[in-house]
């Protein structure tokens, strides 16, 4: 009687084993459909509908996930996503399209923001017209920082011939507008509004004032990526227009002060200028850009429409 006792025990750990067992099994195979998507980022306002789609998806369990790759530099960003070292990025657009004429395969699926950038100036610097002669720095000539420049410079009557550009990372421009390295700068922010709330220097424009709904920054994906997982790219695009209608100012606030390591008041600031409610890259807002690059000398064949914005999955 004690051992058929026994054997019953026993029998009933085997099944209690190999059910746990296949239970096992089952949640690693769920956890193993489960996509993981690498998107590169500055930390800088203009990146924040990526961080928030990553927040929205890991609330929600989701069946894709964005793993982050944060860069301190847009051509080391740029060097990853034209290699396929990652499936894609908040970048420059400017930046995109100038891979995408020599022969890269890009999309660019969505806006990174509206607006969202200043013109900074020293103090010194009261109108457009005292920057004659002067020092004025942008992130990159391939940038939507060196379009507002020109069309600030067109406006005022001047080129960009009448000021001396140079080129520099967006943390390295409050200091040097401070020390009178230069007189001032367009950059993605909050960079901008630290010269504000240090006293640096003072807004000259805002870019809503010389280009109303500016295209700077986007989401663009690498067409490899796309090909070989047309499913979760248009997951990926769908969970990215959700995430900027989130992105109120509340919101904005507390997902800035967790990636972007800057100041309550200086992000406070800089989100003031920046909106993200309507991300869809429209084929008149395109074009205006298109013909921008080619006017200023940016892309003098920049990629079409049809060519360069993501359409969906097929």
């Amino acid at each position: 009687m004690k051992k058929r006792r026994r054997w019953k025990i026993a029998a009933i750990l085997v099944l209690a084993l190999l059910v746990s067992g296949c239970g096992k099994a089952e949640t690693a195979k769920v956890a193993d459909q489960t996509e993981s998507i690498t998107i590169g980022y500055l930390p800088i306002t203009h990146s924040l509908a990526v961080l928030e789609e990553k927040e929205l998806l890991e609330q929600e369990s989701a069946e894709i996930q964005i793993e982050l790759r944060k860069f301190s530099s847009w051509t080391d960003l740029m060097d990853a996503l034209n290699s396929g070292q990652i499936d894609g990025a908040s970048a420059l657009i400017e930046l995109a399209m100038g891979a995408a004429s020599q022969g890269i395969d890009l999309k660019a699926a969505a806006l990174g923001h509206k607006d969202g950038n200043v013109i900074v100036v020293s103090e010194q610097i009261e109108k457009t017209e005292d920057l004659k002669g002067k020092t004025f720095a942008i992130p990159s000539n391939q940038s939507s920082h060196n379009i507002l420049l020109q069309d600030m410079l067109a406006e005022a009557g001047l080129s960009i011939d009448d000021l001396k550009v140079v080129q520099l990372a967006p943390t390295e421009m409050p200091s040097s507008l401070a020390s009178g390295a230069i007189d001032g700068y367009c950059v993605a922010e909050p960079f901008g509004a630290q010269a504000v709330v240090k006293n640096i220097g003072h807004v000259l424009y805002d870019s809503n004032e010389l280009w109303e709904d500016s295209v700077c920054c986007a989401l663009v994906l690498n067409q490899k990526f796309i090909d070989e997982s047309p499913a979760e790219a248009e997951k990926l695009v769908e969970k990215y227009y959700e995430a900027g209608a989130e992105l109120n100012q509340e919101t904005a606030l507390e997902l800035a002060e967790k990636y972007l390591g800057q100041e309550t008041e200086t992000l406070e600031t800089s989100l003031e200028w920046i909106h993200y409610d309507d991300l869809k890259l429209s084929k008149e807002d395109y074009d205006l850009l298109a013909q921008k690059v080619k006017d200023y000398g940016i892309n003098d064949n920049p990629p079409s429409y049809e060519d360069f914005i993501y359409q969906g999955a097929e």
